[in-house]
């Protein structure tokens, strides 16, 4: 008995494995629901706008968060570090990145305060005034 709560303790500290995420959206935004090839074109500033009147605004955690390693792994198949570079060869055409905040809390009010935001959060948070386009397991 010991062993299986030792165990089960041990699996649950474990910081590598990372929880499900939303990707959640302001209520602004027209779309219920988003794909990866969605989300990748949004973050790659390809896709710049909802509609005729919402432009998107990404925002992304920290890169060394869990919720970002989780998510660039999933939407891009890369580690945060990697897509650094494609960041550097957009500054140099006067594009920013995404916006950063530093907790799901902060994700969470930025894209509920910001018509056209969209972003991701641990799926533990309590995630009101926003609307859920996706789960990633």
């Amino acid at each position: 008995m010991r062993a299986l709560l030792l165990i089960c303790g041990v699996l649950w500290a474990l910081p590598g494995l990372a929880d499900e995420l939303f990707i959640i959206a302001s209520p602004q935004v027209p779309e219920s629901t988003i794909t990866a090839k969605q989300l990748a074109d949004i973050f790659t500033l390809t896709k710049t706008s909802w509609n005729k009147n919402t432009r998107v605004v990404p925002v992304n955690r920290e890169a060394s968060s869990e919720e970002r390693k989780k998510f660039s792994e999933y939407v891009f198949n890369l580690p945060p570090q990697e897509l650094g570079e494609y960041w550097n060869k957009l500054r140099f055409q006067g594009k920013l990145p995404p916006v950063i905040q530093t907790s799901d809390q902060a994700v969470l009010s930025f894209v509920r305060s910001v018509p056209g935001a969209i972003g991701y959060i641990n799926a533990k948070q309590n995630p009101k005034g926003v609307k859920i386009l996706m789960q990633i397991p």
